[in-house]
């Protein structure tokens, strides 16, 4: 028998190892040896402390305190000309720091000019909203606040918006479960017919790669499919497995499955 392995930190670990490729780092400048963005740097380090600064991929990326954001995209709208919000979103390190990494994506159109502002914030910390900056952060932020839980301050309108308002748990952490947990798994039986029910509906099935082979239209039993609503309690006929319908497309010839070969080398 394998000998079992703990999952319960595999955030902490490496996602590869020498069995996979990994693929390098793109390469990262300094900004203020690049024509196009020395400038914007220099005025962004005479108001604000900056972390951390680079390009990459021809996008200035640079690290502030969150408590600066606000006015720094205000900064960067107004001052260096950066007038479209392009993204805002999280990213989650909450097993590996403890923390969501907040991003707003910035363009200069006359300067055609790109720019990333990130910041760091412990989990239950809150950001302030640049929905009165940009109207377009209205949507991100609450997407945000949906799909990871992080609180925005100052936002017109914080609630889920993809998500039912009374949905527990946010989609997107590394620690949501990919199937859904038991809540989700009962939430639309429990709606719609009542928990009473459960035991005679049972749990939704939430893998999509799943396939039930009595599933209502049946139509998943390759090889073996029945008209709707046909008696199968004496079996299952077998049904010739064709990849074009009689009659088909013209100029192209039928396949046939016992011609097919599996390759076997990528």
């Amino acid at each position: 028998m394998r000998k079992y392995t703990p999952k319960n930190d595999l955030q902490k670990k490496s996602y590869y190892n020498d069995r996979f490729w990994v693929a390098p780092q793109t390469p990262k400048f300094d900004p203020s040896s690049d024509s196009r963005f020395c400038n914007d740097i220099k005025l962004l380090k005479e108001n604000f402390k900056v972390l951390n600064e680079y390009v990459e991929l021809n996008f200035l990326v640079v690290t502030i305190n969150a408590k600066d954001n606000f006015n720094v995209v205000k900064f960067f709208k107004e001052e260096l000309n950066y007038r479209m919000l392009t993204e805002v979103s999280a990213i989650d390190y909450l097993a590996q720091d403890g923390e969501f990494e907040i991003f707003y994506q910035m363009l200069n159109l006359k300067g055609r000019k790109r720019a990333r502002i990130k910041c760091r914030i412990k989990e239950k910390q809150a950001i302030e909203s640049v929905e009165p900056l940009f109207r377009s952060a209205d949507w991100s932020e609450r997407e945000m606040f949906d799909m990871y839980g992080v609180k925005i301050n100052n936002h017109p309108y914080m609630k889920r918006i993809l998500m039912p308002d009374d949905w527990q748990g946010h989609p997107l952490r590394k620690d949501y479960p990919l199937e859904g947990d038991e809540f989700a798994q009962w939430y639309e039986v429990d709606k719609i017919f009542g928990k009473e029910a459960r035991d005679i509906i049972g749990p939704e099935i939430r893998d999509a790669a799943m396939i039930d082979r009595y599933d209502t239209k049946r139509f998943s039993r390759l090889g073996h499919e029945v008209p709707y609503g046909a008696d199968i309690t004496s079996g299952e006929p077998d049904t010739p497995i064709q990849y074009q319908e009689d009659g088909g497309v013209p100029l192209i010839g039928k396949m046939d499955p016992k011609q097919s070969k599996n390759i076997e080398r990528r």
